[in-house]
């Protein structure tokens, strides 16, 4: 009997620049980054929304062109809290207000000289600095919101009333609550 013998040759080894790009082995790879890729698309598609403030109406808090992020998954497991900050769809969907919950479903609200009554209770604000004196609803004596409404205000409130856009935001218009910074 004849044996023929076949000199051992070790498994070729990729060079070291293609192991740095792409790892030892490239299928792995490619299906690792695939993942990630949708991940991150799926991710910044309906998680998380990234939104630039422009205005003064949530200063001190967030201050006119800060970039921030949206999660709008947040409002899914925990419902809106009074002073959590929400970004509100108005018109569209780049269009958003970035607003404070003041007053949640069913309360009765007044602002008297500038301070936040909720059931006849005065509301603590410590987010605010020197509130202008002034007073809401004007053409009766409080509002209530309705099973689903949340009163909504910026936390700049040094201005005027008629230069604020406030008021009662449907639960369907919510879109979720700001990731990180700012005082709650």
């Amino acid at each position: 009997m004849e044996t023929t013998d076949t000199p051992f040759e070790p498994p070729r080894r990729a060079p070291w620049w293609q192991i740095v790009a792409v790892g030892r082995n490239p299928k792995v790879t490619a299906i690792r980054l695939l993942v990630l890729v949708a991940l991150v698309v799926f991710g910044f598609r309906y998680v998380v929304l990234p939104i630039r403030v422009t205005g003064i109406s949530m200063e001190p808090t967030y201050p006119n062109g800060k970039k921030l992020y949206i999660n709008e998954l947040s409002l899914w497991r925990h419902p809106p809290q009074r002073g959590d900050i929400l970004a509100i769809r108005t018109t569209g969907i780049h269009n958003l207000l970035l607003k404070r919950v003041i007053a949640l479903p069913g309360e009765h609200v007044r602002i008297v000289r500038g301070q936040v009554l909720i059931d006849g209770e005065p509301l603590e604000e410590p987010y605010l600095h020197n509130p202008a004196p002034w007073n809401w609803p004007k053409d009766k004596a409080e509002e209530v919101m309705g099973p689903d409404e949340f009163l909504m205000i910026g936390d700049n409130r040094t201005m005027r009333v008629d230069e604020h856009e406030f008021g009662a935001a449907k639960r369907s218009k919510l879109v979720g609550r700001v990731l990180g910074g700012g005082a709650r």
